[in-house]
């Protein structure tokens, strides 16, 4: 099955730090770009963050620019989300998924292989 396993959720203060990873099962990075997206029950889901095949990065949302940075280990298939600076807005569960056009877009219709979540939760 083909899919993300994301995990480092948890529960931090406001402006502490995560790093999110996600790593891919049954498949190879290498030819993907990918995508971190955040959901708060009863929202829709909310494009974060890119990272191209090549680890250029595109912010899909303006309040996590300076803040957010995403890297890629495509040896390892995984790809992190270093999250800084963290606000009790940025609380909700956290996605990633892959697009097959290699580069950044925004538009999110060809994201594919969503894993599970992973929860983070920042307290004031």
């Amino acid at each position: 099955q083909l899919r993300f396993v994301e995990s480092g959720g948890g529960l931090v203060q406001s402006g502490g730090s995560l790093r999110l990873s996600c790593a891919a099962s049954g498949f190879s990075l290498d030819y993907y770009a990918i995508g971190w997206f955040r959901q708060v029950p009863g929202k829709e889901r909310e494009g974060v963050l890119c990272i191209s095949s090549s680890g250029d990065t595109l912010n899909y949302a303006d309040p996590v620019k300076g803040r957010f940075t995403s890297s890629r280990d495509n040896a390892k298939s995984t790809v992190y989300l270093q999250m800084n600076s963290l606000k009790p807005e940025d609380t909700a569960v956290y996605y990633c998924a892959a697009d097959p056009r290699l580069n950044c877009y925004r538009d999110y219709d060809l994201y594919d292989y969503w894993g599970q979540g992973t929860q983070v939760t920042v307290s004031s």
